[in-house]
């Protein structure tokens, strides 16, 4: 990760992201693969809901966490 703070994935959201949304694909990512979003507290259960009714969401981990588990 960068020196800057990590933001937001929620469209228009500028604020700090404090969650970490693990998601895949499964017609185009292989099952280990895991791509990213950012949220902040107030997003964290929109963009869960967003990826969860597809069936995409894997795990969702405070930022903190999963700066540690890199």
């Amino acid at each position: 990760m960068s020196d800057e703070t990590p933001i937001c994935s929620a469209k228009g959201c500028r604020a700090d992201a404090v969650w970490v949304l693990a998601w895949n694909n499964p017609k185009i990512h292989t099952p280990e693969r895991r791509k990213t979003w950012l949220a902040c507290a107030e997003h964290r259960e929109h963009l869960s809901q967003f990826l969860g009714v597809r069936g995409f969401l894997k795990d969702v981990v405070a930022l903190e966490e999963w700066q540690e588990r890199g």
